[in-house]
């Protein structure tokens, strides 16, 4: 709230006339006393939509400054999760099988992924999380063909050649892994990977589309043993504020994404193979 305000160039009396609200309304706001009703916060977000103000800026600085208060090991990595209604009890690899690499507890090497997947959800948390991969083995996925084929198998795509060769290839991929790095398939990379099994664009075109949209890398804990050594440092809660402003930077960005991908997509349509071609040439 003190960060809109401050971006606004506002007293909080004036604030709170903008508003419609008292003075001692903004000011509990400010010092945490008190949360906007969803009156409010529809208010503020107009405000911040008339006036220009980033409020994906302002989460973002959030974040970062609840990160710069932790003194996690310098053995652990700081990464981010976001859940539909937070984490009840141990972490562990209980997300759902058809995810980019099967069940594990995912994580974001940049806090906007997780935000984004969980800003359609009443109850949702975010997490600043970290996690020591000494004595983890872990595999690195490069974003390339192998990733998407990767990809592929773990969202049921390769059943048509189920006991291949290149089925088991990937089948057995993961085995004794306990730490999967890979690019994100946000929603960006949904319409690509979609449009790619679906036999619509080729495989040269996917890894260019790849290069082009810096999806970001995911930590994907596949194991308990390597979910016993995630900590979580701090949960921060999304407020509705929040989340509505989320979900419009949310379809923003895949509408850019989809947009440069059928350019990507476009001019390299006549190079590569299609996915039904790479099962068949493999299997």
């Amino acid at each position: 709230m003190k960060g809109i305000r401050t971006a606004a160039g506002l007293s909080q009396q004036e604030f709170a006339d903008v508003l419609g609200v008292t003075f001692a309304a903004v000011n509990r706001w400010e010092n945490g006393h008190a949360t906007p009703n969803r009156l409010a916060q529809s208010r503020i977000y107009d405000y911040c939509q008339e006036k220009g103000i980033s409020l994906m800026d302002l989460i973002l600085e959030r974040i970062k400054s609840a990160v710069s208060r932790l003194s996690p090991p310098g053995n652990r990595i700081i990464l981010y999760h976001g859940s539909k209604s937070g984490i009840v009890g141990n972490i562990a690899p209980i997300s759902r099988d058809r995810c980019d690499f099967g069940r594990g507890f995912y994580m974001g090497t940049q806090p906007d992924q997780p935000l984004t997947l969980i800003c359609d959800f009443e109850k949702s948390r975010f997490y600043v999380v970290s996690l020591n991969l000494e004595n983890l083995k872990v595999l690195r996925v490069p974003a390339d063909i192998e990733w998407a084929m990767l990809v592929a198998y773990h969202r049921g795509k390769m059943e048509k050649i189920q006991g291949s060769g290149l089925y088991n290839k990937y089948r057995q991929m993961l085995e004794n892994v306990d730490v999967v790095i890979g690019s994100i398939a946000n929603d960006r990379m949904f319409y690509v990977l979609d449009n790619f099994f679906l036999g619509n664009i080729t495989d040269t075109a996917l890894v260019n589309s790849l290069s082009a949209l810096q999806l970001g890398e995911q930590y994907v804990c596949i194991t308990q043993k390597a979910c016993n050594e995630v900590r979580i440092e701090a949960e921060i809660p999304v407020s509705a504020l929040e989340r509505r402003c989320l979900q419009d930077v949310s379809a923003q960005s895949r509408a850019r994404g989809i947009a440069l991908a059928n350019d990507i997509c476009k001019n390299h349509r006549r190079e590569g193979r299609f996915f039904d071609e790479i099962l068949d040439d493999l299997a």
